[in-house]
């Protein structure tokens, strides 16, 4: 039986390989897009890594250096000696096409690499004394790790052409612009003024204290971004689908009562509501996924393949202390767990160029504090949440705290929502208020009429 070799091309190796050494614009055409073991052909690696330790060094690099640093590793001979340095420079005419070499290079060092890691998964498929679970997570870290060889070098731009880019997208955003809001609706006036919606690629942090309602905003926020053709996703750890849904027929349906809906003692004309509100809600661009245990890995596998499928807009997640944080390092508290999902959180946003919105609790800092007003510094378990975050929000109602009316505004605190921006990477941060009915199922601008 003939034996089948990974994917490689040892022509082509040496196709580069003799253009570095030949011409002085060739190594930074591949420096950042090649390390050593991307060659397949062992002394090709032992050639490469010469070649980047010199040119790193700045050192001059031809056939007569290049033999020199290989002797005083110790690798001439093992490369086939000065002969054979000196031949690679026969193989190529110019570096003209020497980049698209180096991606092809690139591609079959990732498709062996692709062998060999699910090469070594399949026992551990196979073994069922294992977690598939487990398996699945080694499977993303496996995926997480050929997608970054494959991209690291895709980020890199020269001035002129972050410049074409900046611009583009602010001819994008005068385009695309409606009153002043360049990005996904937020459904809050003053809040769509103040950030200019949801914007792609940032991490927005909504933060609160237990039953002050940030899974109610959080479902406002979906109903309002669906409604404006932003396909969102909620990851709900914290709640079963069907009570989101419950929480969301309610905020549709003008007289439907939350607890009536609980108990299922719904009038007739609550149940034709519920029915209305169900068939506007089927028509909105909403996916939901309760699994009771998933973490950032899981969130970022589900979005990226329902980014491809344009199933995702905006992912919003309920909330951050409730994602499952397995990891293979030992020693970590619960700060440094809780920092690296919401990292991941910001890289994700990032990623997709996507909104991501992420909930959060704060600590009990604010129940001793006059008023009790959340700051900043109440984010729980914070760490690098206040870093990550591009915008956070504190959620506030004075009424829980039987205060007759909000001490900063003089509001009557009845029905009050506060959402204190106390962040704002790219501007001002201030108070947004808006209304609310006893069940927090209805949001809308403050003054207006639920």
């Amino acid at each position: 039986m003939t034996e089948i070799l990974p994917p490689h091309d040892s022509a082509l190796e040496e196709v580069i390989l003799g253009a570095c050494l030949a011409e002085t614009a060739a190594m930074p055409l591949v420096i950042d897009k090649l390390r050593p073991e991307m060659f397949y052909e062992e002394k090709h690696c032992e050639i490469y890594s010469a070649l980047q330790a010199m040119f790193r060094a700045g050192k001059a690099i031809d056939i007569i250096t290049v033999k020199d640093e290989l002797a005083s590793r110790g690798k001439l001979d093992f490369v086939g000696g000065p002969f054979y340095v000196a031949n690679l420079t026969m193989h190529v005419v110019s570096s003209a096409h020497l980049e698209e070499h180096a991606l092809i290079l690139m591609q079959k060092f990732l498709h062996r690499e692709t062998i060999l890691g699910l090469y070594r998964l399949l026992p551990q498929a196979a073994d069922e004394t294992i977690d598939i679970d487990d398996t699945i997570t080694e499977l993303r870290r496996l995926l997480d790790y050929l997608d970054g060889q494959g991209s690291h070098a895709n980020y890199l731009r020269d001035i002129n052409r972050l410049m074409q880019d900046t611009l583009e997208q602010m001819n994008a955003r005068i385009a695309n612009n409606k009153n002043g809001v360049t990005g996904i609706p937020t459904g809050l006036t003053d809040l769509d003024l103040l950030t200019a919606g949801w914007q792609p690629g940032d991490l927005n942090i909504i933060a609160a204290r237990p039953s002050v309602g940030k899974t109610a905003f959080a479902l406002h926020l979906a109903i309002s971004a669906a409604a404006s053709g932003a396909p969102v996703v909620i990851y709900s750890l914290e709640m079963q689908g069907e009570r989101l849904g419950d929480r969301l027929l309610c905020g549709c349906g003008p007289a439907i009562g939350a607890s009536h809906l609980r108990t299922g003692q719904l009038n007739e004309n609550e149940q034709q509501q519920a029915y209305d509100a169900a068939r506007y809600l089927s028509g909105l661009p909403i996916c939901v996924d309760d699994s009771s245990i998933m973490g950032m890995d899981h969130i970022r596998a589900s979005a990226r393949l329902l980014k491809g499928k344009g199933k995702c807009g905006c992912i919003i997640i309920d909330y951050l202390q409730l994602c499952d944080m397995k990891t293979d390092q030992k020693n970590r508290n619960r700060e440094q767990e809780v920092s690296e999902a919401s990292r991941k959180a910001k890289l994700l946003a990032k990623e997709l160029n996507i909104p991501v919105i992420l909930l959060c609790q704060l600590n009990r800092s604010c129940e001793g504090r006059g008023g009790h007003r959340p700051e900043l510094s109440d984010l729980r378990e914070s760490g690098a949440i206040e870093q990550d975050a591009d915008v956070v929000m504190l959620l506030y109602r004075p009424a829980l705290y039987g205060l007759p009316s909000e001490r900063v505004s003089k509001l009557p605190s009845e029905g009050l929502g506060v959402v204190i921006v106390a962040k704002h990477r790219n501007g001002e941060t201030r108070d947004v208020y808006f209304s609310h009915n006893d069940s927090l199922t209805k949001i809308c601008d403050y003054g207006l009429p639920l």
